[in-house]
């Protein structure tokens, strides 16, 4: 079907059509993973997050072209899980931007936008890797541009954009060499091809074809797109207790009223005044504390402690409509405090969202998540906040009890969302805020969370959760922000990090046969044992992690370690290493039975 231009609409079914392509091949890119791992994840972040988008757009469907893909990004960009996650929300925004005042647009236009789409991608990556789904973005779009010129028909170039990705795809082997080695095309670009074919499918076959997919459904609730794999149960997303809050007076808390809202900027299509951030912040704080103002195009969103709600209403409505008005009394919540004392744990479980990554833009941003908001929110600010990642009752505990204040459920399986770490960060009564995101996989989320965010935000780049533990272990509450960083970044930088799981297939990666059900061990990114045997595998991963010497080494027990296999293991060790010291903790982490940290 000949399209010479398309308009938001049209960009809305070629979205929901490329996001169900990807959610019906979930399984199909976990599968291109180069690791044999049971946990690989990208096609149910990209999924996760595409859905995320898909949601905005059903909310706030628009024939305007710039407004759609504008809703579509902001979508992606909360929902972003995963490496993959965010270059792909990444992508979009860019696409965004290219079309921002574009009513419908042509394939000049499109082309343009997909290039403008790849070049923030690729900002967004420090240190950008060929053969991946930026490469198969990049050709796409160069590509696109090039024959926009000779075209007036979208559909036609749309077809010219999915062919030259997936021709790039199918040379990604040849780019990087691991990808070659192990017999698969990346698992990114593979997602993106997808959701380009959705593009291209419903240019082609039209309406039909996008009424029928079950994203597009109403009966099916926003929060059920189906994920094929099966996942483990994640542990529970913890605070810290704030019991040294009931020493306070309830009067000590000045600034009482905890107030959340949007301010809608285009009421009924009509533009609000001018918006001045910088007053607006300033004239809040004249008397209230704790201020979060986010202004993203048409919506405002606020957050302040303040002693006259009245007040910091009149002073939001001449910018727009308020929506979404969430007011607390902290007063109220601190008297319940007092009275409940005895009976109140040594944690306050956060909301479902950080259990099944499910929670929607607007709740996030709302606050209506149903959190269980800590009692110390008052006047006088902690000099530092910790966020970590972890997977696993017995690791979370560590992680709580060594200064950490937030444990954020996740890990390989299920990377926490952007929007999780802007929910934490906003949850958190600190005047800097240090983000530990224990995963490869999770570090460009974490980062867009601090972008996003207007609090003091540090990221951490550790990638394994032995190196997150060595990083609070470093850090000292009565140094500098900068000291404590320094420091962090050191003591994780020097832990050797080792696992060990199970291959899902089988497959040969840098001299290692491995064999489908065999145990793998992995020192940090590469494979370096695998056998039919778990203590054997142990002892070859571990003889690998030593073989620079160590003075200490600390193993954390999974879900499925056997206790007689872990007293063996440690019998081993004493053995083989009897200069290096020992400890054993329990982390509770699935799929994995076994972390090692040499130092």
């Amino acid at each position: 079907m000949s399209k010479g231009f398309i308009n938001g609409s049209d960009f809305t079914a070629m979205a929901v059509l490329g996001a169900e392509l990807l959610n019906q091949n979930v399984d199909k890119v976990n599968a291109l993973n180069v690791f044999p791992v049971p946990d690989g994840d990208t096609g149910t972040n990209m999924n996760l997050t595409i859905a995320s988008g898909i949601r905005e757009l059903r909310s706030k469907p628009s024939d305007h072209l710039g407004k759609a893909t504008e809703v579509l990004s902001k979508g992606l960009l909360m929902g972003a899980r995963g490496n993959s996650g965010v270059i792909l929300s990444q992508l979009f925004r860019g696409f965004s931007k290219g079309l921002v005042n574009a009513e419908q647009a042509g394939p000049q236009q499109i082309a343009a936008a997909l290039q403008h789409g790849v070049d923030l991608a690729y900002k967004a990556v420090v240190k950008p890797v060929e053969g991946t789904i930026l490469t198969v973005a990049k050709e796409a779009a160069k590509h696109a541009v090039a024959y926009a010129r000779r075209t007036n028909d979208v559909t036609e170039l749309m077809k010219e954009v999915y062919d030259k990705a997936n021709e790039t795809l199918q040379r990604t082997p040849d780019m990087l060499p691991v990808l070659k080695q192990v017999g698969v095309v990346d698992s990114g670009g593979q997602g993106l091809v997808l959701i380009y074919e959705g593009f291209v499918r419903y240019l082609v076959e039209g309406e039909g074809s996008y009424e029928s997919y079950s994203l597009l459904s109403e009966a099916a609730p926003p929060e059920e797109v189906s994920i094929p794999r099966a996942q483990p149960a994640p542990a529970p997303l913890k605070t810290t207790n704030f019991a040294a809050q009931s020493r306070l007076e309830t009067a000590d808390i000045e600034f009482f009223y905890d107030m959340e809202f949007f301010i809608n900027r285009k009421p009924g299509g009509k533009t609000a005044p001018f918006f001045d951030e910088y007053a607006f912040k300033k004239a809040l704080g004249k008397d209230g504390d704790s201020i979060l103002v986010i202004a993203e195009d048409d919506i405002i969103k606020v957050h302040v402690h303040s002693r006259r709600p009245g007040d910091v209403l009149n002073l939001a409505l001449p910018y727009g409509e308020l929506t979404n008005l969430h007011i607390l009394n902290m007063r109220d919540q601190h008297r319940e405090l007092l009275e409940e004392e005895a009976a109140i744990p040594s944690y306050a479980v956060l909301p479902d969202y950080a259990l099944t990554g499910s929670i929607s833009s607007p709740e996030l941003l709302a606050g209506t998540s149903g959190a269980v908001v800590p009692p110390g929110q008052v006047h006088e600010l902690a000099p530092f906040g910790i966020i970590a990642v972890a997977l696993g009752e017995g690791i979370s505990n560590i992680f709580l009890d060594n200064e950490v204040d937030i444990v954020l459920s996740g890990g390989q399986t299920m990377n926490p969302s952007t929007e999780d770490f802007v929910k934490a960060i906003e949850s958190l009564v600190a005047d800097h805020i240090y983000l530990l995101p224990n995963n490869g996989n999770i570090i460009l989320a974490a980062e867009q969370a601090a972008e996003l965010s207007e609090r003091n935000v540090t990221v951490i780049p550790t990638k394994t959760i032995p190196q997150g533990l060595a990083a609070v272990l470093a850090f000292k509450e009565d140094e500098t922000v900068s000291r404590n960083t320094d420091w962090m970044k050191n003591a994780a930088g020097q832990v050797v990090s080792g696992q060990v799981t199970h291959a899902v297939r089988d497959t040969t990666i840098d001299g290692v046969s491995i064999r489908e059900g065999d145990f793998i061990g992995i020192k940090e990114k590469a494979i370096v044992a695998a056998h039919a045997d778990l203590a054997e595998t142990c002892r070859l991963l571990i003889a690998e992690l030593m073989a620079d010497g160590g003075e200490l080494i600390t193993v954390l027990t999974g879900a499925e370690a056997k206790a007689e296999d872990t007293e063996a293991l440690k019998a081993w060790v004493a053995e083989a290493y009897p200069d290096a010291e020992l400890e054993v903790q329990e982390g509770g982490q699935p799929l994995y039975p076994y972390l090692f940290a040499v130092e």
